[in-house]
């Protein structure tokens, strides 16, 4: 048996795993917490891979966590960003629309945005190009000034750093097995928890059906891609983002303007068939191929949230040509010789309540005493991550001690 007996063991070293920790050190300063992950270093998935930017929290209906979170979440990053001396990129952001349908969901964004305290106004076209100046909208567009662009990596490391100088131990290459009671069985050995905090993102809903919870959700993977623009950092000034389709949790192929200026278009939501199947057959799991496979083909049947449909729609997207005129409707006069290379993809831990065939668009968490479980941290949980944090600490860690 293990020799010492941590308050928390947090099986998951990305950005929510990690703000959990600071949120509890925060409450419980010396609380004792190892953090734990099967890959060699933190936010080697969804976290690591992410697209960098800080949203504003338009998109999301009054009565969800994210509506809740993304405001305040993106003011908290910032913020921690300013203190350790993190760049990110203010560059702001339009939601452009092609037609009078488009036209009408932008004002259903802006009354979200409004709801959720967002920074947010409808600008006309006149006003859209004196912003970016090669952008195509009709009549109107949405603008976002506080959007932001970081580096993800970079407030990772410095999350590992704080934590590592509080006490936080850190175990890597120690990838989940099992549990017995109050102890986490793992390729690395065996460690006791008073309480166990499930934040492994991909594998989240396998942790949680090994201590009974989250039996009606699957993971679905889909995977985003994004392309650079290899011909100047200049041609686009900020994040350009279609009207998307309110339906599902996707925000289309868009124009991405990252914390070094860079172009990326990107990202797509291709239905991946294994949990880390991020090119060829890098990590192939026949079994997740299996159960992934099958509840895809159902949905595909069944076309259940559409799913027919966007796969189609996104498996389109592995030609070139098609992607990025995709993009192109948004900025016209963008060169589209002047793509480069992919970047490196990532892929979504998207939660699929079987129940209803659908897939989960806001945060869940469940819990008991001995154990929390996050199941569903999809975007925008990177800038919702500290206040996300603190609310998942208060209501689920401490007030079931």
């Amino acid at each position: 048996m293990p020799s010492k007996v941590y308050d928390h063991i947090i099986i998951g070293a990305g950005i929510i795993g990690m703000a959990i920790a600071r949120s509890l050190l925060k409450v419980r300063p010396g609380t004792t917490i190892l953090i734990l992950d099967k890959e060699v270093d933190v936010g080697g998935h969804s976290s690591g891979r992410n697209s960098g930017v800080l949203h504003s929290g338009f998109y999301y209906t009054a009565d969800t966590l994210k509506a809740r979170f993304t405001v305040h979440g993106a003011k908290a990053m910032k913020a921690y960003c300013t203190e350790k001396g993190i760049r990110f990129n203010s560059c702001g952001k339009l939601v452009v629309a092609m037609d009078e349908k488009e036209l009408e969901l932008l004002y259903e964004l802006e009354r979200r945005g409004q709801r959720n305290g967002s920074n947010v106004r409808l600008i006309d076209a006149v006003e859209a190009r004196q912003y970016e100046p090669g952008v195509f909208t009709y009549k109107k567009a949405l603008f976002s000034p506080d959007t932001a662009s970081l580096d993800p990596q970079t407030v990772l490391a410095a999350l590992k750093s704080d934590l590592a100088a509080s006490g936080v131990a850190f175990i890597f290459s120690a990838k989940f097995i099992g549990h017995q009671g109050r102890v986490v069985k793992t390729t690395a050995g065996t460690f006791e928890g008073k309480k166990v905090i499930n934040c492994a993102g991909l594998y989240a809903d396998q942790v949680a059906h090994d201590y009974g919870f989250g039996k009606k959700y699957t993971m679905i993977p889909f995977k985003g891609i994004y392309l650079k623009y290899a011909k100047n950092k200049t041609d686009v000034r900020m994040n350009i983002y279609p009207v998307p389709n309110l339906k599902n949790p996707f925000l289309g192929v868009h124009f991405t303007k990252t914390v070094d200026g860079t172009i990326k278009i990107g990202p797509t939501a291709i239905p991946a068939f294994w949990r880390e199947n991020y090119a060829g057959s890098h990590r192939f799991h026949p079994g997740e191929l299996c159960h992934i496979a099958c509840e895809e083909a159902r949905l595909f049947i069944t076309n259940a949230f559409g799913f027919r449909d966007l796969a189609f729609e996104e498996m389109r997207k592995y030609d070139r040509d098609h992607f990025i005129g995709l993009a192109v409707k948004m900025i016209p006069g963008i060169d589209p010789r002047g793509f480069g290379d992919f970047t490196r993809p990532g892929i979504r831990a998207q939660l699929l309540d079987k129940s209803r065939s659908a897939l989960v668009q806001d945060f869940v968490v469940e819990a008991d005493r001995a154990s929390v479980h996050v199941l569903n941290a999809i975007s925008p949980a990177f800038t919702c991550a500290f206040p996300f944090a603190d609310f998942v600490c208060q209501e689920f860690i401490l007030d079931h001690d």
